[in-house]
């Protein structure tokens, strides 16, 4: 039995980490095998705060032994990486990855790189954002950061579409063979807007920029997901973006429209397997020289 192993956060109410993440690829038709990295009650967003706790770097490791010993290891398609609740986690993430591609040569690693973002409520421990910067995500094969993460990455300003593009040929000398910027703020404040860097092209996504009254927690984490799982039903990286961007449009309009701010992915499930709204990729075909 193939599967995709998925290390993140995971929630008990809502969804944020694995638990934006494990449903939305097993809609898709694929089993799901969650490590979390911490147990919440819910996410850290609520004013009321929050319980449960983080798990070590050896919780991860006796799992990922587990796996090894039923042979899961070479059956597994792809590494999903998200939050990690320390940088002693972070090395057992690399550990990891190292063993599933020598179990299976095949399979992915795709690189959510959460770093901290005060002003959004994510604070990451310490030695994290380097060890995801020098590490994990040059070994990665498909990198998914915001715009802050992508240009800590590529170490350059980006205050522009021409900014992005040149920071994701710098993400792209540096290991990753794909970099989906998940929110490339800087472009508009009334749409959204996200990139996809191959070494054969870039494509920018764009939609609505709905107004809630409390930001969803966990779109980044959904856009991975599907966008992991498109890749590995054997569609183009062009394919498994636009249906990624569709897709997650419609996860919001159903959010939106419910008048809520925990993601409706249950409720919009058919979303992950036919998207409602098509919203048509723009080509970018001139990259000017960094």
């Amino acid at each position: 039995m193939q599967g995709i192993l998925t290390i993140q956060s995971h929630v008990s109410f809502g969804h944020a980490g694995n638990s934006s993440a494990v449903f939305p690829m097993q809609r898709m038709g694929f089993e799901v095998w969650p490590i979390h990295t911490v147990q919440f009650s819910n996410h850290t967003q609520y004013p009321q705060g929050w319980t449960g706790r983080a798990f070590t770097a050896d919780d991860i490791r006796e799992l990922v032994r587990g796996l090894a010993n039923i042979g899961a290891l070479e059956k597994c398609q792809a590494v999903l990486t998200g939050y990690q609740g320390s940088a002693e986690q972070c090395l057992a993430v690399e550990e990891t990855v190292q063993q599933v591609k020598q179990a299976n040569r095949e399979a992915l690693y795709v690189c959510d790189p959460v770093m901290s973002a005060p002003d959004k409520g994510c604070i990451v421990a310490p030695g994290i954002s380097e060890y995801l910067l020098t590490r994990l995500m040059p070994m990665a094969d498909v990198i998914v950061p915001n715009q802050f993460e992508l240009s800590q990455f590529a170490e350059t300003e980006i205050q522009s579409l021409d900014d992005a593009l040149l920071a994701c040929q710098r993400a792209l000398a540096k290991g990753p063979n794909m970099v989906l910027v998940k929110h490339l703020y800087c472009l508009s404040d009334t749409e959204f807007h996200m990139l996809l860097a191959t070494h054969e092209g870039f494509f920018l996504a764009k939609r609505p920029q709905f107004e809630f009254s409390r930001s969803p927690v966990g779109v980044g984490d959904l856009i991975s997901a599907v966008f992991t799982a498109g890749l590995l039903k054997g569609w183009s990286p062009k394919q498994a973006f636009q249906h990624c961007h569709d897709a997650c449009y419609g996860i919001l309009a159903a959010t939106y429209q419910a008048e809520e701010w925990e993601l409706q992915t249950i409720a919009a499930q058919q979303e992950f397997v036919q998207p409602s709204r098509h919203l048509p990729l723009e080509e970018i075909r001139q990259v000017n020289a960094a």
